[in-house]
């Protein structure tokens, strides 16, 4: 019988921070002391093995070359291991973990994104439990199959599907929250899984990894007062193909001529406009009120329920992989992750 083993992949982040002696700053360490603070661990029964990227970084440093570096290294080690545990700062957390959900395709093992909000060396470390339970949920199995076959990220006493994840707290062991779709499990005595929001559609191609993702897109959020210069400047960016528009309430924006043609300008210079609501919780429903009645009649795409994050790993993805504005809209309209509710399209 095959020892059943879990790969630890550790890029960096507070939970891997220590005190720099002559700057008083944090900065990261080996996960090597990592190990030596969670003695715990070795009490699985279950192997644990573990990579430390090449050049370990704060999360705030992040750039699509290490999805890419990550999905190489699951897609390298995926028979040898039933899940996977990625150790990242909090900061653009959610952005990784929706990333990967769209970069690795037919995947049927548990990736857990996690970090901490105090470094593993410090007394009151949230680090601790979050590494113990997420190494526990990436090797939990259930008739032979992963109980979480996903990307998600566990964070305090919560697990979430990684693509309808955001930092909501800078302090909080409660970092994050997924205000619009159900946590998949929660953390206690036992770890209660939410098997009804667990993706558990059937994988029957061995797992790809898309690796490309297109950055030429931009966000702008919305304020009352804000210049048409910014708009116009942001729209003229070289080889912008695609805006997130992060509108009011229900996404909802300025109605007068001025910005309207700004956005159609955009549309006719082939860019993918995406409108995803400021708001932690809600959807986007366009033409619900006039204001984004007049901007679907400018090209305008709703994202419904998507988070900011998640919008733009997926317009990055999308704009990758295809290059006709007609397939991407398309797709951006479809759930291809689970990363917005079926029930919303077309609200």
């Amino acid at each position: 019988m095959v020892q059943k083993s879990v790969l630890i992949i550790y890029t960096g982040g507070t939970i891997g921070m220590v005190n720099d002696p002559e700057t008083g700053a944090l900065c990261p360490f080996n996960f090597e002391q990592i190990a030596k603070a969670v003695p715990e661990i070795k009490e699985f029964s279950f192997r644990i093995d573990s990579y430390t990227l090449p050049e370990i970084i704060d999360s705030s440093d992040v750039q699509p070359a290490m999805w890419a570096e990550l999905c190489e290294i699951i897609y390298r080690n995926y028979d040898k291991y039933c899940g996977f545990v990625i150790l990242h700062g909090t900061d653009t957390m959610a952005y990784s973990a929706s990333a990967l959900s769209f970069m690795l395709n037919n995947l049927d093992k548990p990736v857990v994104f996690t970090g901490s909000q105090l470094p593993i060396g410090t007394i009151r470390t949230d680090g601790r439990e979050n590494l113990i339970a997420a190494l526990e949920i990436a090797a939990a199995e259930m008739g032979g199959r992963a109980v979480v076959p996903e990307v998600c990220i566990l964070f305090g006493a919560r697990l979430f599907r990684g693509n309808r994840t955001t930092k909501a707290d800078a302090e909080s062991f409660s970092a994050f929250q997924s205000f619009n779709y159900p946590a998949l499990a929660e953390i206690g005595i036992h770890i209660d899984y939410n098997y009804g929001a667990i993706d558990y559609t059937p994988r029957v191609e061995p797992l790809q990894i898309e690796t490309g993702m297109d950055t030429n897109i931009a966000i702008l959020k919305l304020f009352p007062g804000i210049r048409m210069e910014l708009i116009d400047a942001i729209i003229h960016t070289p080889g912008l193909r695609g805006l997130i528009l992060e509108t009011y309430g229900a996404g909802n924006a300025p109605t007068n001529d001025c910005f309207l043609k700004k956005i159609e300008e955009a549309a006719a210079l082939g860019i993918v406009v995406y409108n995803v609501t400021q708001c932690g919780g809600g959807a986007v429903e366009m033409g619900r009120y006039e204001t984004s009645r007049r901007m679907i009649n400018c090209g305008v795409t709703s994202g419904y329920d998507i988070t900011t994050e998640a919008a733009a790993c997926k317009l990055m993805y999308l704009l990758n992989k295809y290059k006709d504005v007609d397939d991407v809209k398309k797709y951006l309209n479809l759930p291809i992750k689970g990363e917005i509710t079926s029930n919303r399209i077309g609200s």
